[in-house]
């Protein structure tokens, strides 16, 4: 008789028992003992690749989501979000909650934008967009979010994995873990940063987690060569190149059968692989140049670089991401996330605009401004617009007082605000020309139909034909989810 007989068992009795640190504890102990070899309780069975395409769990319209970041927080009493009683109480002294649990003796600020309803939604946008505000019957606008970190690092990986510690999956992981991908040419996932430099944080932001490392972004550089070292020497042909990739595998897959759970080594696997075909693929689905010229003014990809500002890019470098995404969307890519802003935070190199948030939004306004409703219209006359998730949005917003705390007491910026800001989505499956929740009446907190940032990820899930409940991953003892323990909710009101 094989004593493991008596031990599985047990085994299973003491797992089945475990529960909270118990159950954390015995996870490694398990573990150590083979247990998970054969079986992980409760994991969903992974592929051999895991990039295969996925049915979601619910019919869905949309494929794709383009995730347009404003790194640094943009202002939503500036932008979207109109307070008539901030502009008439402007100067006005009030109690200002501007860090956690840290009051202050603060001046209301009003905005120096005009702000008009546009279309037939009558949705409100002010004159920092002009061209984004022609598509405003496109968008579903929600005022109401509110998040926990007042800190830039925390709040960039809440909004893009759910938590504000590094270490968990990012959504466009989740997705790809999700969904797979539609193009086993091209990464599932793909990340373009802003010419200024990547977000506070950095890579955590687009990483796999705890996951397989295949679900981790892909970061196409915005000069030069998009992907580095992709194209082999000259000397080197496509068959000795097929040849050497084979007999790279196939040492790498004999000494994976021995490390089952080292996904690292499967992910190189399958990235030598994707690269090879990257090599065919990716010039193809990255060359501008086979676009029309009127797409190519439209995006502002030629629009020359202003030089007022030492900060300033002008439309160009986002709106060759912007037509970039169009292209992967086109060829099947899940998920693509543009940063705009990038490097320290604190100037006005992001959207954080500490320093004075006029000059921030003359700065970055008309560097998405033309881009994003170019991209809007090009989904839409390519019949793409329904199968697509556009999001927008930063990882708070700003306050609706004077900005004295960063400044050394000069005048004129907006401080951090995650109690109640901004986002808007458009696209595959969402309630166009809506406007949800509120603000209190000068901007301040959410209001009227708060919700979590969790909820919004839910949303985006649901979107996506994905139920946050369901789309989980064992790991560290239990079932992790995007939305993590607390209860989440997908927001209704925005869905058609």
């Amino acid at each position: 008789m094989n004593p493991a007989d008596h031990l599985q068992p047990r085994r299973h009795f003491l797992w089945d028992i475990g529960a909270g640190f118990t159950g954390l504890a015995l996870t490694s102990l398990l573990e150590a003992d083979g247990f998970f070899g054969s079986q992980r309780p409760f994991q969903q069975q992974t592929p051999k690749n895991s990039l295969t395409p996925k049915p979601p769990h619910n019919p869905t319209r949309a494929k794709s989501v383009i995730f347009l970041f404003m790194f640094g927080g943009p202002s939503q009493v500036d932008l979207f979000d109109y307070k008539p009683e901030l502009q008439k109480r402007d100067g006005q002294t009030i109690s200002n909650e501007f860090r956690r649990n840290s009051k202050t003796q603060a001046i209301l600020q009003a905005s120096r934008r005009t702000f008009r309803q546009q279309g037939q939604s009558g949705l409100w946008c002010s004159d920092a967009f002009p061209q984004i505000a022609r598509h405003m019957d496109k968008l579903a606008v929600v005022k109401s979010l509110y998040s926990d970190s007042f800190a830039h690092g925390s709040a960039v990986l809440q909004m893009n994995s759910g938590r504000i510690l590094q270490g968990h999956p990012s959504v466009g992981a989740w997705l790809s873990y999700g969904l797979g991908t539609l193009n086993q040419n091209l990464p599932a996932f793909v990340v373009m940063l802003d010419p200024r430099g990547g977000p506070t944080t950095g890579a955590p932001n687009w990483a796999n987690g705890y996951m397989p490392a295949v679900h981790q972004g892909t970061v196409l550089r915005t000069s030069g060569e998009p992907i580095l070292n992709l194209r082999p020497p000259s000397e080197i042909t496509r068959q000795r190149q097929r040849h050497e990739i084979d007999f790279i595998n196939d040492l790498n897959s004999t000494h994976s059968r021995a490390r089952a759970d080292n996904s690292e080594l499967a992910a190189r696997i399958a990235s030598y692989e994707l690269a090879f075909r990257l090599q065919s693929t990716a010039p193809e689905a990255l060359d501008l140049s086979q676009e029309d010229p009127r797409t190519l003014e439209a995006y502002g990809v030629h629009a020359p670089k202003p030089d007022w500002h030492p900060f300033a890019q002008g439309p160009a470098p986002f709106g060759r991401q912007c037509l970039t995404a169009r292209r992967l969307v086109e060829r099947g890519v899940r998920c693509i996330q543009i940063y705009s802003g990038g490097g320290a935070a604190g100037g006005q190199n992001t959207w954080d605009g500490h320093q004075g948030i006029e000059e921030n939004l003359q700065l970055h306004c008309p560097e998405v401004d033309q881009p994003i409703a170019a991209l809007l219209s090009d989904l839409e006359q390519r019949g793409l617009l329904n199968e697509t998730l556009v999001v927008w949005g930063g990882e708070f917003g700003r306050m609706p007082v004077s900005e004295t705390f960063n400044t050394g007491g000069k005048p004129g910026g907006r401080d951090h605000n995650p109690k109640g800001f901004t986002y808007w989505l458009a696209g595959g499956g969402v309630k166009a020309g809506t406007s949800y929740g509120e603000t209190d009446e000068v901007g301040e907190a959410a209001a009227v139909n708060p919700h979590h940032l969790r909820d919004l990820h839910a949303t985006v899930l649901q979107l996506m034909g994905i139920d946050h409940q369901r789309l989980t991953y064992f790991h560290g003892g239990l079932n992790q989810k995007l939305t993590g323990v607390t209860e989440a909710q997908p927001i209704r009101g925005i869905l058609a």
